[in-house]
């Protein structure tokens, strides 16, 4: 059965900081203005409803006090009703002996009670005072029913709530504007807040930076935090205690080599000796006699190359930089080692460079010997210009490495599956890759044009 692959979004420490305090101020600002345009609604709504009522109620009074005395001009006595512009009033009279129920409306005749709420007009009619909110013509506004039962009517008057409405969209405007902007100001906030709570972490990393490319004395200061203290506490003692391991490593390391020097110095010149007269052993000796010669040179030759690392690792190689030409170093080190049926593919022309001339013989023996030991020999070398860098590659005739086994070809002790049983101590693409990085430059192995390997030096030319 197959299942879809899934996705994880991973965001970094800052850009949580800033979704998270964006967010809470988000939530915080909503919740208040949402708590703010709600109060103020219900206080302006409140409000107004109040001076509806007062009004309604004022004028029902007055109508009830010219009815009493007369009924001349009833229509008259609406129309001159003080109400509220774009407002309306209406008055209901219950029919009499002598007249029919009649609805009065003010003039100019805009509003009638077919406009009113059904609901209220038949409460009120019923003899219950009220009030109801309805909708007409696009607009808002508050009824108010007054039933006035001593004269038989009833007064009817509605007032329109677009002041209100105005008012309160300008501030649902300003509350949705200031939401916004507290959000912003909160993602500010967290971008700020962010800098100072990474500020430590960048030093914890550049200082690690700074161990691994062999900084061991690199360590952090005092943050003045007492949380944050603790963590440059144990980072130092942990660095302490990286730099006593490597350190004891290496001496380790060089002095067991230099101590070996002197027995197989011994043992190559017995071997010397030994092979000198070999005729006079028998042939089974004779071949014995040439395995432990063999078996001597390459034991002196991984000494030899473990007291390169341990110099390299402990920095005491010094370098003696000057100025060469990098196609005549390149030359004369093929041809003081024999290697003059290679090929260099490079422009004839001046490649200047300032840098260690044996640092550079160094780096092209050990990969001119790779390419013989485990690779069938060398095709080619190359030059390249990289403007700021010198690439200088060899290119050989094997079967290529496996992209997998590419950088773990350049550990120390480490050899590719195709040359499991080749010769050699494994140490060589270790010291180039050494020396590569001394003179601040890098190595690496890829396809070879021609289905070989390619390992390739990137020197810096430290020209201006």
């Amino acid at each position: 059965m197959v299942t879809a692959p899934t996705f994880r979004l991973r965001l970094g420490i800052r850009l949580r900081m800033v979704l998270y305090f964006g967010l809470v101020a988000f939530i915080a600002a909503i919740t208040l203005g949402l708590a703010t345009f709600l109060s103020t609604r219900a206080y302006l709504l409140d409000q107004r409803i109040d001076v509806a009522k007062r009004q309604a109620f004022n004028n029902a009074q007055f109508v009830r006090t010219v009815l009493t005395t007369s009924r001349d001009d009833i229509a008259g006595l609406v129309t001159n009703l003080r109400t509220e512009r774009d407002g309306f009033a209406v008055l209901h009279l219950e029919a009499t002996a002598a007249e029919s129920e009649y609805f009065y409306a003010q003039e100019p005749l805009r509003f009638t009670q077919s406009n009113l709420p059904p609901e209220l007009v038949a409460n009120t009619i019923s003899g219950i005072t009220g009030r109801q909110r309805f909708t007409f013509d696009g607009q808002t506004y508050e009824a108010v029913g007054v039933a006035i039962p001593a004269i038989g009517a009833h007064y009817f008057e509605a007032f329109p709530l677009t002041q209100v409405t105005s008012t309160l969209a300008t501030i649902r405007t300003t509350l949705i504007v200031s939401v916004a902007t507290i959000t912003v100001l909160g993602g500010v906030l967290g971008f700020t807040m962010s800098r100072s709570v990474l500020r430590p972490l960048r030093r914890v990393s550049s200082a690690a930076n700074g161990i691994a490319t062999g900084g061991l004395d690199t360590r952090l200061e005092s943050e003045g935090d007492p949380d944050l203290d603790q963590l440059v506490r144990s980072f130092n003692d942990m660095a302490d205690s990286v730099q006593s391991r490597i350190q004891r490593e290496e001496r380790f390391a060089s002095d067991v080599s230099h101590e070996l020097r002197s027995p197989i110095t011994a043992l190559t010149t017995a071997v010397e000796v030994l092979e000198r007269r070999s005729t006079d052993f028998s042939p089974r000796n004779q071949e014995a006699i040439s395995v432990v010669a063999e078996q001597v040179r390459r034991f002196d030759r991984t000494v030899l190359d473990l007291l390169e690392l341990a110099r390299l690792d402990a920095g005491s190689s010094l370098s003696h930089d000057e100025e060469i030409d990098l196609l005549d170093t390149v030359r004369r080190v093929m041809a003081r080692y024999d290697y003059l049926d290679v090929p260099i593919d490079a422009p004839s022309r001046d490649w200047p460079l300032i840098a260690d001339r044996r640092r550079i013989e160094r780096i092209l023996v050990n990969l001119l010997q790779n390419a013989r030991d485990h690779a069938g020999g060398a095709t080619r070398v190359t030059l390249a210009d990289q403007g700021e860098f010198y690439d200088l590659a060899v290119i050989d005739a094997g079967p290529g490495i496996a992209a997998s086994e590419r950088e773990r070809i350049f550990e120390r002790f480490s050899r590719g599956t195709a040359s499991r049983t080749s010769i050699g101590s494994g140490l060589g693409l270790a010291i180039v890759q050494e020396h590569a990085r001394a003179m601040g430059g890098r190595s690496w192995a890829e396809a070879g044009p021609d289905g070989g390997a390619r390992f390739v030096v990137q020197i810096p030319r430290g020209m201006t």
